[in-house]
């Protein structure tokens, strides 16, 4: 039992550190400053491989740590509007936000306070849903675009309940990077700023 337990949590600590060193080597290597350096070709090149370079290593990170991570992320940039209860409107209610080309779907709600997740499979019915690439979540996030033009040209797709996903845009719209770290604000903005140059350019 102890051997087997052992196992398990050798295991986990050696996934942690491929995780860390995927990141950290995919964070020197695809670096704004480094990318924006290329021919646009090989630039337009990057911004196509990254999703597919990331894909493996996503998959393999556990649920509680995507969960950790996400929940912080989230808790930073809408600090304000948790703090006045703006997400009450999300109380008994579950939010599908899907990443589809990277197969992550996450399920959000909100109860006493806080913002709250369950797995896919625990919670399969959501009362609205979100759905976009990773590259048009970067671009809403880093402020290159907004839900309404992507969701007109089709590139967000809104299904469920109406109101309710009103009222989860009109937060979007509000969404506010600069509470999130420095390093991971820098790292969303150049990314983000590096994406919108290449297609527009494209």
């Amino acid at each position: 039992m102890f051997k087997q337990i052992s196992r398990i949590t050798l295991s986990f600590f050696l996934a942690v550190e491929f995780i860390l060193f995927n990141i950290t080597h995919f964070s020197n290597l695809l670096s704004p400053k480094r990318i924006e350096k290329l021919p646009l070709v090989l630039r337009t090149t990057v911004v196509n491989l990254v999703p597919k370079m990331l894909k493996p290593t996503l998959s393999i990170i556990p649920y509680g740590i995507q969960k950790k991570l996400l929940l912080t992320s989230l808790h930073s940039v809408f600090k304000e509007a948790l703090s006045d209860d703006d997400f009450e409107f999300l109380q008994n209610k579950w939010l599908c936000i899907s990443v589809t080309d990277l197969a992550l779907n996450w399920f959000i709600s909100f109860d006493n306070g806080q913002l709250m997740m369950t797995e896919s499979n625990q919670q399969q019915d959501a009362d609205v849903s979100f759905s976009a690439s990773s590259d048009d979540l970067l671009l809403i996030a880093g402020r290159k675009e907004d839900p309404d033009t992507l969701f007109f040209q089709r590139r967000l797709k809104i299904e469920g309940d109406t109101e309710l996903g009103l009222e989860v845009k009109n937060l979007i719209d509000a969404l506010d990077i600069e509470q999130l770290p420095s390093l991971v604000h820098k790292a969303v903005d150049g990314c983000a700023t590096i994406l919108y140059q290449t297609r527009q350019s494209s």
